[in-house]
């Protein structure tokens, strides 16, 4: 876990002052996926591109990043070793899996949660009528090593004039720009390799691992709702837990051993921690340094709701079958 620096208790990154990049991951040529923007709020992600900004680079033992597209646009079938979790902030999302996207499906609403499986490909579009976001966690410091791209979208981005090298650094040959003397493109996944990827039913998936918005709201008083975490409504050890409050849950004092991050969906919050005091709008993301004593509250009357992420001792890894266990 990399320590923070900045000395402030409270980090702050305001949701209007994301920056976004267009060029992070190998589909950015790619037709249908080519319109969608990358952000890196905490940590580096796991960006392809050296245009991608990161908003605070110290990591607490995971990374909060989030994506933006348009009506119809597409992430395409990837991977992580580590979790991957995505909150809705805005819009309407399908999300699929499996290695063709065809093994099963789940729509989301607004302020519903899904804790991705690993071990699958998985890919998501914007079904609603107006630009979506997404937020997102990745397990680990450095997010289990990148990505891994389901054959198909790796050629379909070679037809565009993108190469990604075994480092791992994006080419575009539309630039004019090529792999280094040395460096050879990343090794396609064997047959092998395929095979160890899961093709799940959406049966087997969305039960364990999408928890929705109202459920967690029902769940919220007078405690946060547990949302992801061995006592959860979504059983997992990712090295990360996840809760949920709301304008019903009850005002107490904290005290953190880990980072702590608040990404707030609905609604204006107050976190207080020493003498510092920062309000955070909708999409705002704030961390929190770890041996802090703070405190979280609505700043103004109405609905309200928010996300907490707090850092464990868990080792961030798989979580595919863990429910089974």
């Amino acid at each position: 876990m990399t320590p923070l620096s900045s000395g402030k208790k409270i980090q702050l990154v305001r949701h209007g002052e994301f920056i976004p990049c267009k060029t992070a991951f190998i589909d950015t040529h790619t037709p249908g996926s080519d319109k969608k923007e990358n952000f890196t709020i905490i940590g580096s992600g796991v960006s392809e591109s050296s245009d991608q900004h990161v908003h605070i680079v110290e990591t607490p033992g995971f990374n909060i990043g989030a994506a933006g597209q348009p009506p119809q646009c597409r992430n395409s079938l990837h991977s992580h070793h580590t979790a991957e979790v995505f909150i809705v902030l805005k819009g309407r999302w399908r999300f699929f899996w499996g290695r063709y996207g065809l093994a099963g499906e789940v729509v989301l609403e607004e302020g519903d949660i899904f804790n991705i499986p690993t071990g699958i490909f998985r890919g998501f579009e914007n079904i609603g009528q107006s630009y979506g976001m997404l937020m997102a966690i990745l397990g680990g410091d450095d997010s289990g090593g990148g990505v891994v791209w389901a054959p198909q979208v790796v050629e379909e981005a070679r037809k565009h004039g993108l190469i990604l090298a075994e480092t791992g650094k994006l080419y575009d040959t539309q630039k004019g720009e090529s792999l280094p003397e040395g460096i050879a493109p990343m090794s396609p996944l064997s047959n092998h390799e395929l095979a160890q990827f899961g093709e799940p039913s959406a049966a087997q998936v969305v039960p364990y691992y999408v928890a929705r918005y109202w459920d967690m709201v029902a769940l919220s008083n007078p405690f946060p709702s547990k949302v992801i975490g061995v006592n959860g409504m979504l059983k997992d050890k990712p090295g990360f837990e996840v809760d949920f409050f709301t304008h019903f849950t009850q005002v107490k004092q904290y005290n953190n051993l880990h980072s702590e991050v608040f990404i707030t969906t609905e609604g204006h919050w107050r976190v207080t921690c020493g003498n510092e005091n920062q309000i955070l709008s909708p999409g705002d993301v704030a961390l929190v340094s770890p041996h802090s004593q703070y405190q979280v509250e609505p700043s103004v009357s109405g609905e309200a709701s928010l996300f907490r992420v707090k850092g464990t001792n868990d080792p961030a890894g798989p979580t595919w079958g863990y429910n089974s266990n």
